[in-house]
């Protein structure tokens, strides 16, 4: 058992992965350079709405270099559809959705600046990039929106006829009349106004993707978590495509963080041109594109009111909420908006009666999708403000409110208003755990010692949990046993449709295969990416442990027993009689027996090949107690996170080195949409403010805090055979209400309340500096 000891699960063991990428012999999308490949660069609008007169591509295509040039046009003759709208959703009123369609280049109309007009096809980057600045577009300019207020303002342009005042579509949550009793009789009521502003993913790797047909088939490479939908979608969109016609790869993704979900409109045309001219086509993104184009984040305006009695125990809670969808919104940028932040908005708190009216909102700007916490982020920090504001207006210590308000144990599993269901967790145990790895009572001489070096210091908590597994609870993983030249040469192949896109995944599904196998981590060889090899939902919504390690711990452990009878053949004995330990089949109280890879040389297929599903029951509910504290320079406003620590239920650990790191990076994530991050349009004309490093702000090394994270395993979830809860975007939603809580805690402090409550992240040091005046 030295290999499960050692590598096994539950043990820290450094990411397989990391290696070859150290090394520079990673392998990603834009590293592929297939003989003869075209490169294709898009024209964009320079206007944020307005009727698309023409496109003149005739400079374009007499340019040197061009091989071909598409637009809207072109492609709508040529039978390409556009991307499948919003759909499952009412319409204001009543009725299905009626959601404008995402053509993959604009048609009619444009709906944002940075929307992809015309795509130039050269025989380099620089001849398509050149050619795609010569495209002229004729453009009459309408009235732009960019936000949702701005959006339903009396006199707002008409985005979309199925959109009435620009709402494409809205729920209503809860008992509107019980939270209106509630309120009236309440003998506090906290109101706040709230704005989760829009962000920008950022990922490393840009954009990519290289398209050409091989064999007749469309053979897509491309930096993307979800290789099916990819598939499905390309097979949709374009002419005469099935769907066993694609074959999608992803190799090394350089981040997804929830924007590389799915196909983009590019990515259509990329494909079509491979298929058009028969010959291989690559598009990169650059930054700028990324910034323009790529899908953003967030963007939820927030009026937030919470009623509680007079010891302070919730009685309702009322959220009217905007969610700002884009130009052309998304399944999933809607879906957000109108239920899956919702569904976790009361967190680990016991609330009655709620009352939640969400409407998703046309605007002139790029659409929104997932980012990092998809819905979830917004509805925590919504919460967490709330009853951070709830304790100092009640004059009572933020820890001894939520106290008061947590979900016992004796009451899970725990039906909260929304209908979702808390299977497991001891929110009460982890807020105790968290107060004292944070040392909450000794703040006072922190502060102290802060004050005479001149600086405000001041702490912020959020107990809280969130929804993780995704829509699609069942994942499944392949197994192929394959022999070496001698038997210490053989490795065992998992294959699963589930994405790596940096957070490790390989690794951990490595150790829970050295469980069922007991080798070597080395004979361990994970693939994932491949289309033609496994289909699946993918990598969302920190699903891929929680469902795609389930199914490899499934057919791991599966092929270990059904390899057992035939161990039992080769050595003439009974089953029952056979014991399989550190890859070796013997028969009990002997040494007779065979090895694993030995017996998968006999078969007559030369290996051993097995496969199977797992299906969790329900999502599951990982959860936290973060604290952070902060010191602000009076003088400049700037604002220091010092101190972070956090505790989280994540279940059972896998890897303790990777799930530590997955907190903390998202940590840093949070940190970063709380002080720093905002994508910024003029409001007027609709011009992307914030198109480049220089005037988006991401975290820097000197953000970075010596973090302290621990686990609680002692409750592992009950709806997955693995007990695993997700653990990618926990540190996200975390992080940021627990820092803006600690500003406006130093401010307060400082006599500053009323400025502070009113404050809108990010925290830059102007706002703090404009607050302290």
């Amino acid at each position: 058992m030295g290999a499960p000891i050692r590598f096994g699960s539950g043990q820290a063991v450094p990411r397989l992965e990391d290696d070859a990428l150290l090394r520079g012999r990673g392998r990603f999308t834009d590293d592929h350079q297939p003989e003869g490949c075209l490169h294709m660069a898009f024209a964009r609008s320079t206007v944020a709405h307005g009727r698309l007169r023409g496109v003149d591509t005739t400079a374009a295509a007499a340019m040197p270099g061009v091989v071909a040039v598409f637009t809207g046009d072109t492609l709508h003759a040529a039978g390409v559809h556009p991307l499948p709208p919003a759909h499952s959703f009412p319409k204001p009123g009543g009725g299905p959705i009626d959601s404008p369609p995402r053509h993959a280049l604009a048609t009619g109309r444009v709906g944002f600046v940075g929307e992809a007009l015309a795509a130039v096809v050269a025989t380099s980057r620089a001849a398509a990039r050149a050619a795609a600045d010569a495209v002229v577009a004729d453009i009459e300019a309408l009235p732009a929106v960019t936000t949702p207020r701005a959006a339903m303002a009396p006199g707002a342009p008409a985005l979309w006829p199925g959109a009435p005042g620009n709402v494409v579509s809205e729920l209503r949550h809860g008992d509107p009349a019980a939270c209106k009793a509630a309120f009236a009789k309440a003998a506090h009521r906290v109101r706040l106004h709230l704005v989760n502003q829009r962000l920008a993913a950022c990922p490393i790797e840009p954009r990519s993707i290289v398209a050409a047909m091989e064999g007749g088939r469309l053979v897509v490479r491309i930096a993307n978590q979800m290789p099916t939908l990819v598939r499905t979608e390309l097979s949709h969109c374009l002419p005469d495509l099935k769907a066993e016609d694609v074959r999608v790869l992803v190799g090394d993704v350089g981040g997804g963080f929830g924007m590389k979900t799915g196909p983009y409109a590019e990515d259509l045309v990329v494909a079509h041109a491979a298929r058009t001219l028969g010959r291989p086509m690559k598009w990169v993104a650059d930054r700028l594109e990324e910034f323009l184009s790529s899908h953003h984040g967030r963007d939820l305006d927030t009026e937030a009111e919470l009623a509680l009695d007079a010891e302070g125990r919730i009685l309702a809670l009322r959220l009217v909420s905007l969610g700002n969808v884009g130009a052309w919104p998304t399944f999933p940028g809607v879906l957000i908006v109108l239920a899956m932040g919702p569904w976790v908005t009361t967190g680990v708190y016991d609330v009655p009666v709620i009352d939640f009216h969400c409407r998703a909102v046309l605007t002139n700007t790029a659409p929104t999708s997932p980012y990092r916490g998809a819905g979830r982020p917004e509805a925590v920090f919504i919460m967490e403000r709330l009853m951070s504001e709830a304790a100092r207006q009640l004059g009572l210590d933020e820890t001894q409110l939520r106290r008061r308000n947590l979900v016992k144990p004796s009451q899970l599993p725990y039906r909260n208003p929304m209908g979702q269901v808390y299977d497991s967790g001891d929110f009460e145990a982890v807020l105790d755990q968290g107060l004292a790895l944070a040392d909450w009572a000794g703040f006072e001489a922190r502060q102290a010692a802060a004050a005479a070096r001149g600086r405000l210091r001041g702490r912020g908590i959020a107990t809280f949990l969130e929804w993780t597994g995704g829509p699609v609870l069942e994942e499944s993983a392949q197994v192929r046993v394959i022999p070496g030249a001698t038997p210490d040469d053989g490795v065992v192949e998992i294959v699963s449709a589930t994405m790596p896109m940096g957070q490790g995944i390989a690794t951990s599904y490595a150790q829970l295969a050295v469980d069922q196998f007991q080798l070597p981590l080395e004979r361990i060889r994970i693939v994932q990416g491949d289309t033609d090899r496994a289909n699946g939902f993918g990598s969302a919504a920190s699903r891929s442990l929680f469902t795609g390690g389930a199914a490899v711990q499934a057919v791991a452990r599966q092929t270990v027993d059904e390899a057992r009878a035939l161990a039992a053949q080769a050595l003439e004995a009974g089953v029952a009689d056979i014991e399989y330990a550190n890859g070796r089949y013997t028969i009990a109280g002997t040494d007779r027996g065979i090895g694993l890879f030995e017996l998968a040389a006999r078969q007559p297929t030369g290996d051993l090949r097995s496969a199977a599903a797992a299906k969790a029951d329900a999502a599951s509910w990982p959860n936290g107690c973060h604290v952070a504290e902060v010191e602000i320079d009076p003088a400049t406003g700037a604002v220091q996170v010092v101190a972070y620590s956090s505790v989280n239920d994540i279940g059972r650990v896998i890897n303790p080195l990777i799930a530590t790191g997955q907190i903390e990076g998202g940590a840093m994530q949070g940190i970063g949409q709380a002080l720093h991050e905002a994508v910024q349009h003029d409001a007027t004309s609709g011009q992307l403010l914030s198109a480049s490093f220089m005037d988006y702000t991401l975290p820097r090394a000197d953000d970075s805090v010596a973090f302290r994270t621990v686990f609680d395993q002692s409750q592992p979830c009950r709806t997955n055979a693995l007990g695993a809860k997700g653990v990618g975007e926990l540190g996200t939603i975390g992080a940021t209400p627990a820092v803006v809580n600690a500003v406006v805690d130093a401010l307060a402090r400082a006599g500053r309340h009323a400025q502070a409550r009113g404050l809108q992240m990010p925290l830059t040091s102007e706002k703090v500096w404009r607050a302290l005046l």
